[in-house]
């Protein structure tokens, strides 16, 4: 029993710390703005 909650908290400690270091990417770093071109191809006439 006493390695079971053992392995559980490793497992919530190791997933807080992800959890913690998705965040912080997510909160520090800014996206850079940039333009998207699309080329769409004109549909051929119907004879």
């Amino acid at each position: 029993m006493l390695f079971l909650v053992r392995i559980l908290v490793v497992i919530g400690i190791l997933a807080g710390l992800g959890y913690a270091a998705l965040y912080a990417v997510g909160a520090m770093i800014e996206p850079e703005q940039r333009d998207i071109v699309v080329v769409i191809p004109t549909p051929k006439p119907k004879n």
